[in-house]
């Protein structure tokens, strides 16, 4: 049977367009990680990551303004351990503020949910800038202690609920490190009694 030319060439045509796009494809199996997969693994997250990262930012805040009160008003020992709150706590939240970004999920201002989780209340806060010598002190150490069980409450719940393997790390070194200055200001507190 005879074929016409003009037939023939649409088919090769059509053909070698398959073999071509199929040159320009990935092969099952390949070891390239495709960028969007890596991108997606990365940022996993649920609403227990992000309640946790959006709670956890201004209650680090609020312990960063009162560790910059007690190292201006409190005693050696409070201060030497402010500074330390201090210097973990705002990477942290730089940390947190990058995640919430990257997640598309607004980073909170202000320090909000006061009385929530071991939050001081601006009287509590007032209280404190009022105090002076011992009696500074003595409060401040309270209220951190207070500060620290409603962040060690939060870490467990990530712990518990977070997808995220960046936020539970985090939450666990926030459980290791809070509970070790807990411990460090009750002995405080004890030793002034």
């Amino acid at each position: 049977m005879f074929y016409p030319r003009t037939f023939a060439m649409p088919a090769v045509a059509v053909v070698m367009t398959f073999a071509l796009s199929a040159c320009t494809t990935e092969e099952p199996g390949s070891t390239e990680p495709n960028a969007s997969d890596q991108q997606e693994s990365a940022e996993e997250f649920n609403d227990a990551d992000v309640e946790f990262t959006t709670g956890m930012i201004p209650h680090h805040q609020q312990a960063v303004v009162m560790s910059e009160m007690a190292i201006d008003q409190g005693g050696p020992e409070v201060a030497d351990l402010a500074e330390r709150i201090q210097a973990a706590q705002d990477p942290e939240i730089e940390t947190m503020t990058a995640w919430l970004q990257d997640w598309g999920v607004d980073v909170p201002t202000g320090m909000g949910g006061m009385g929530d989780m071991g939050m001081m209340s601006p009287g509590d806060m007032q209280d404190m800038m009022d105090a002076q010598g011992d009696q500074f002190d003595t409060i401040w150490l309270e209220m951190m202690i207070e500060h620290h069980e409603g962040a060690i409450s939060m870490s467990r719940t990530q712990q518990n609920e977070g997808l995220n393997t960046d936020a539970v790390t985090l939450a666990g070194t926030i459980i290791d490190a809070q509970q070790s200055e807990i411990d460090e200001m009750e002995q405080m507190l004890g030793s002034d009694q």
